[in-house]
């Protein structure tokens, strides 16, 4: 059953959460497995009104730990920080999944610039406009994503179920690549939903809107974020990828 993003309604929002549950439900080996199903599950089922997907690119992504992250990421991430290695404690807001309308954007390894995003400091990630707005929207202290306070992670992963939204993404300063991405996929919202885990690691999904979504029907996403959160949780604990 699709619902129409631009009209998502209280009644889709108790839909899609027991959806949730069930299809993260099953087994899955990896965070990326029980990802992938969820990016799936939302750039098929939310539409526009001609039932075709409303979004033309929906990604999820999750901060961790440099030192825990594959070669072939660590790699990634010392092109924009050669130093990494020597930075204790560094993060990376990690690409864990991904779906669209271009062939590369169906799988991770096809994102140019996405993958392993080094989070050196508070500084740095509000040079990056969408990252800082994502974080504090979702109701997160940049300083707190950057470096986890152990004292923070409960108290702060049971209250964070905010949403990222902006209304108006042509032209907004938050969305980078106005030209090579909102104008020619006809851009309209983008929206984020998601919070942080007991690890002190924030989690988001990213919906990028070729149809108008109004506030009503964003705020109902603060309750899709947690149930998404409750049904990702068991994964969490496995590794990001596939190994080999």
């Amino acid at each position: 059953m699709p619902y129409e993003l631009s009209r998502f309604r209280f009644t889709d929002m108790m839909d899609v959460r027991g959806r949730l549950r069930e299809l993260l439900g099953g087994e899955a080996a990896t965070l990326n497995e029980a990802a992938e199903r969820a990016v799936e599950f939302f750039y098929r089922e939310l539409v526009d009104d001609q039932g075709e997907p409303a979004c033309a690119l929906v990604r999820f992504f999750k901060t961790h730990p440099y030192r825990d992250l594959d070669p072939e990421l660590q790699a990634i991430a010392r092109t924009a920080v050669p130093n990494a290695d020597t930075l204790p404690d560094l993060r990376c807001l990690t690409l864990i999944a991904t779906r669209g309308q271009e062939p590369e954007w169906n799988e991770p390894a096809g994102s140019r610039g996405h993958r392993a995003i080094p989070l050196t400091s508070v500084e740095m990630v509000q040079q990056a406009p969408m990252i800082a707005q994502l974080i504090t929207q979702l109701g997160v202290p940049i300083a707190h994503v950057v470096r986890p306070s152990r004292e923070l992670m409960l108290d702060k992963a049971e209250q964070t179920h905010n949403v990222f939204y902006v209304e108006r993404a042509l032209g907004s300063p938050h969305i980078v690549a106005q030209e090579t991405f909102l104008v020619p996929y006809g851009i309209e919202s983008v929206l984020g939903f998601g919070g942080l885990l007991a690890s002190g690691d924030l989690f988001a999904t990213i919906l990028f809107s070729k149809v108008p979504i109004p506030p009503e029907a964003a705020e109902h996403f603060r309750v899709v974020g947690l149930n998404l959160k409750i049904a990702i949780l068991p994964f969490t604990r496995k590794p990001l990828f596939e190994v080999g």
